[in-house]
């Protein structure tokens, strides 16, 4: 069963580890709104879901209820996709609301892996040395597209990377 705006809420925030209390000092509502988003009696105004979804570490079109991407595996020569047009999407998103999007073609990656060069550090926090690469790109070269990896710390940061 689908989950509803309220239900999404309510366990992104809890996720986060922030009261509805603190949602509301953050957002400038009172705590019986976000109340009553969290019951679908009401929504939010279009005016703070921008807000929202950063305090929450997603994208609008997932808090408003868009599914997040799935993987896929592509197994038929036809469909799969030209390799030195993908793009690997690494995005961040920080408890304290810093996010970073970084989007690299495939073919710059397999490059520098060729040349025996280290991925870069896209935060304080997270350094893309710890993803095995080469077996991502295997991953990719196999047919494998979407969120292929989602790291969820325990300081309440998210990375994804996604194939496309």
């Amino acid at each position: 069963m689908k989950e509803t705006f309220g239900e999404r809420f309510q366990r992104l925030r809890k996720e986060r580890g922030l009261t509805q209390d603190a949602i509301s000092e953050m957002v400038n509502v009172s705590s019986q709104a976000v109340s009553k988003w969290e019951n679908d009696i009401n929504m939010p105004d279009i005016s703070i879901l921008l807000r929202l979804s950063e305090i929450l570490g997603t994208t609008t079109d997932y808090l408003l209820g868009k599914e997040e991407n799935t993987v896929t595996l592509v197994t038929r020569p036809e469909e799969k996709k030209d390799f030195s047009k993908m793009m690997l999407k690494v995005k961040v998103s920080t408890l304290k609301g810093d996010k970073v999007n970084v989007q690299l073609p495939l073919v710059l990656i397999k490059t520098m892996m060729e040349k025996g060069m280290e991925m870069p550090e896209i935060s304080g926090k997270m350094d893309l040395k710890q993803f095995d690469w080469k077996m991502i790109m295997d991953l990719v070269e196999q047919g494998v597209i979407g969120e292929i990896v989602s790291v969820d710390t325990a300081e309440g940061d998210k990375v994804s990377i996604i194939v496309e």
